[in-house]
């Protein structure tokens, strides 16, 4: 049975073929599929994001919470391959060039080779240590290399973003750890995914690679679906607590390719069975025919906002379609923060991007404002109060920056159960403002007597793995 990707799925029409097909006793059962179908994985996990793109025509065959905000965690060396892959065409560096390790590289958290400050490592040697352990160091030090600077590489890699089309992506580092301003979409991703291929062929078999040797390491891939599931050969995985589980995939069999995305998966092992059965349902429902140069060509600069949108609406939405018959079976896994060692340079840093990126922000207007009532705990504050004047004043201690309520909520309940008796008497909320990439929501705990109270608090949180700064509200 073929379902055009604009198409309304319709449980009674789809148990009414099945029934002529298979007979009144598979009916029934079919019944039952499509009761659990209609379920889709978001409302079993909100920080769930998918979408399956047809390669060759640009068609989405399937989308949920295509457009929404997420963190893309290690799917940001897929944009740091893509300036790699470029310069190595344009013959500005060539697979032999040696990339110097920089202190600030060799410091990058896990994963990692394990780079010595002031050693070298080969492109082609920290190509495929992104493909295969997703190295952060590696990424870091070619991001320092190819833009003279990390900051600065980050901004090549939002300007290519956005001549990409990729219009809601926003990158601040090479590797993807946790930067509350990085932030994308499951459509943004697929488009970089469709733009490897079709712009570097000759470079994209580097996501194939199944293993990697570098000294006496031999690095295995971590997407388990290669070898696994007929037809896919890449692209990148990628984890942080925040961003949960994510992945993106292409597949091409018997003349057919798709390119698929899924963000937020709760575990490895849910996230590629979503994946599975997202390849398994939509590749064989992808056209052979179209000439597979969907994205177009980056330009040096970055494309107007307008110029970026009309080239999109080939992956447009659809109003409805169709949604795969699957469920996450485990418990959702609430977000936390980025658990980096108190008094680490990554901790410290951590601490300077939110400053940072809270300094780069107008003075924001509260438009909503959500709280955790201060008599609750952490087992027990599913009953939120919401109003525009709710927020603490004062000292306050800021925990992160998400792009939904809901996250920033559940970010604050993980971060007070782990807390304790830090924030016994703090007041979580969860505060709206709109940034450039759209309204977020800062999740902050207040009730602060003074400054010293709440830096000696931020200092209590550090020691227990979360990230944390201290400003007044």
């Amino acid at each position: 049975m073929k379902m055009k990707s604009e198409a309304v799925f319709k449980s009674a029409i789809f148990v009414s073929r099945v029934g002529n097909r298979l007979g009144k006793a598979i009916c029934g059962l079919a019944v039952i599929a499509g009761m659990a179908g209609a379920a889709s994985p978001a409302a079993a996990n909100p920080k769930y994001a998918g979408i399956v793109v047809d390669a060759k025509t640009g068609n989405v065959l399937y989308s949920e919470n295509a457009d929404s905000l997420r963190y893309p965690a290690s799917l940001t060396k897929m944009m740091t391959l893509y300036l790699v892959f470029e310069s190595l065409e344009k013959g500005r560096i060539n697979l032999n060039t040696k990339v110097p390790v920089s202190a600030n590289a060799a410091a990058e958290p896990p994963s990692k080779l394990g780079l010595r400050a002031g050693s070298t490592l080969t492109v082609d040697q920290a190509i495929k240590a992104l493909v295969t352990r997703s190295a952060n160091d590696a990424a870091t030090a070619l991001g320092e290399f190819i833009g003279g600077s990390e900051t600065q590489f980050a901004r090549m890699m939002t300007n290519k973003a956005r001549a990409l089309g990729m219009t809601r992506t926003t990158y601040r580092n090479a590797n993807g750890l946790p930067n509350t301003a990085q932030m994308t979409t499951a459509r943004d991703q697929a488009r970089l995914g469709m733009a490897l291929r079709q712009h570097f062929p000759q470079y994209y078999g580097y996501f194939s690679t199944r293993s990697f040797r570098y000294g006496k390491q031999n690095i295995g891939n971590h997407n388990r679906l290669l070898g696994a599931v007929r037809g896919v050969d890449g692209i990148k995985t990628g984890y942080t607590r925040a961003s949960g589980f994510n992945l993106a995939t292409s597949a091409q069999a018997d003349g057919r390719s798709v390119v698929g995305v899924v963000l937020g998966g709760t575990t490895g092992r849910a996230r590629d069975a979503q994946m599975t059965k997202l390849i398994n349902r939509y590749l064989s429902q992808a056209s052979r025919r179209g000439g597979g140069n969907v994205i177009a060509e980056a330009g040096p600069e970055p494309v107007p906002m307008a110029n970026a949108e009309a080239a999109q609406k080939r992956l447009a939405l659809p109003e409805s379609g169709p949604v795969p018959v699957v469920r996450y079976e485990v418990p959702y896994a609430t977000a936390s923060a980025y658990a980096a060692p108190s008094g680490s340079a990554a901790s410290d840093a951590v601490a300077k991007q939110l400053a940072s990126v809270e300094a780069s922000v107008p003075a924001p207007t509260p438009v909503e404002t959500t709280s955790i009532k201060q008599d609750e705990t952490a087992e027990s504050v599913d009953q939120v109060t919401t109003a525009s004047t709710s927020q603490p004043a004062g000292w306050v201690i800021q925990i992160g920056v998400s792009p939904s309520k809901e996250m920033a909520m559940e970010l604050l309940r993980t971060t007070q159960g782990k807390g304790g008796k830090v924030l016994r008497s703090a007041t979580p909320f969860a505060m709206a403002f709109n940034a450039e990439s759209g309204q977020v929501y800062r999740a902050r705990f207040g009730g602060f007597g003074d400054q010293k109270e709440a830096v000696n608090a931020c200092k209590a949180l550090k020691k227990k793995g979360v990230g944390c700064w201290a400003s007044l509200q």
